[in-house]
């Protein structure tokens, strides 16, 4: 089995760098001096910050760093983090910035194809004492950003299927595309319900098993005819008081070691936004944080379409695309492949990507048969 291309390249940049950092230092132990690399005030761009970079020496670990219309926080050596919103209009925007052991930032901009990754084994995650970030609000109002509650009208009827929906693009069962991001869930994904206002008006009992239907139609799917278990794992973990580490401009914020789900502000062209923080390793990196939030500020969510829906988006088809990032499966693009739950889209009242296509399915079984 090929390694995941996307790391291959990544590690090759990343060791040049470092042999060629190795030749002028002093020993084992040399590092630059404080204050060689010099950055402006404020949020950077790649360019600023450009692939080849010591965070070491430029003193940038959590500063922001925005590409695309969207950020993250500079992580510590040996961690990378991925960004990633699904607009209104059927787009994406977002970038990976990976910081290698001794320093050396890398990223990924353009979301090259990515081959299926080797095995290996996961190093458990360090939940016990989450951290604490400006941007947890904790005991937020129960309506804070919510949108309106979506129970059906009399005489609504639910929808089931989007039999109208991209009539040109390959069947969902037929189409076999896939990509991956170049993670995966080595262990188990424990995850949280977020403490502010819930999708769809939801109460947050109501949202778990929402988000919980989402994620279990990626870790189990059973829809196209397959029916083998994919060994993907993940574990409610239960309400928590913080939230999603993800701003109301779409950056990925310092981690607080728990993956939650949430509602809450985002750019107004953004649905839905994932931040994934992984470790790295031999083959794909190792999650260790990954968290969601739906864009309740601007726009409305049902968990239960019915024939009266008209621009409300469905929980479970945003939260099933989403989940799929969570679990290292990558955008599939271009209106054929459109029927797919990978693709960069979902319109109003649209529930057809609640269930994985072919392509969705055979990727997270090849991912899973080498991770585990």
């Amino acid at each position: 089995m090929k390694w995941n291309a996307r790391f291959m390249r990544r590690r090759a940049a990343v060791l040049a760098l470092a042999l060629s950092a190795s030749v002028i230092s002093v020993g084992p132990q040399a590092t630059a001096s404080p204050g060689a690399c010099s950055l402006p005030s404020g949020e950077l761009s790649v360019g600023e910050l450009p692939a080849g970079s010591s965070v070491i020496e430029c003193d940038a670990v959590g500063r922001i760093v925005r590409h695309d219309n969207i950020g993250v926080t500079v992580p510590q050596p040996g961690m990378g983090v991925n960004v990633t919103g699904l607009a209104v209009d059927g787009g994406h925007n977002g970038f990976s910035l990976s910081v290698s052991e001794n320093g050396i930032v890398s990223y990924d901009l353009d979301g090259d194809e990515s081959e299926s990754p080797t095995g290996g084994a996961d190093a458990p995650d360090d939940i016990s004492d989450p951290v604490i970030t400006p941007d947890d609000v904790t005991e937020e109002a129960d309506d804070d950003n919510a949108d309106q509650p979506d129970t059906p009208q009399e005489g609504e009827t639910p929808v089931l299927t989007d039999e109208d929906f991209q009539a040109t693009a390959v069947a969902a069962c037929s189409d076999d595309a896939r990509k991956y991001t170049g993670w995966a869930e080595f262990g188990t994904y424990n995850w949280y319900i977020g403490d502010g206002g819930m999708p769809g008006g939801l109460t947050r009992t109501q949202a778990m098993w929402a988000f919980q239907g989402s994620i279990n139609s990626v870790t189990n799917p059973t829809s196209c005819g397959y029916n083998d278990p994919v060994k993907a794992k993940e574990d409610y973990k239960g309400r928590t008081t913080y939230e999603t580490d993800i701003s109301s401009s779409g950056n990925c914020t310092d981690r607080d070691k728990k993956s939650t789900w949430d509602a809450g502000n985002l750019a107004s062209s953004t649905l839905a936004v994932s931040c994934t923080w992984t470790a790295q390793r031999p083959g794909p990196d190792d999650v260790r944080e990954s968290d969601v939030r739906f864009n309740t500020h601007d726009h409305g969510f049902t968990n239960n379409p019915t024939s009266n829906c008209h621009s409300q988006f469905d929980i479970r088809s945003i939260g099933a695309h989403e989940a799929g990032h969570v679990f290292g499966l990558d955008h599939v693009t271009g209106g054929r492949h459109a029927n797919l739950t990978m693709t960069p889209g979902s319109g109003p009242c649209e529930t057809h990507h609640r269930t994985l296509g072919k392509g969705d399915i055979i990727g997270m079984r090849d991912l899973y048969r080498w991770v585990h």
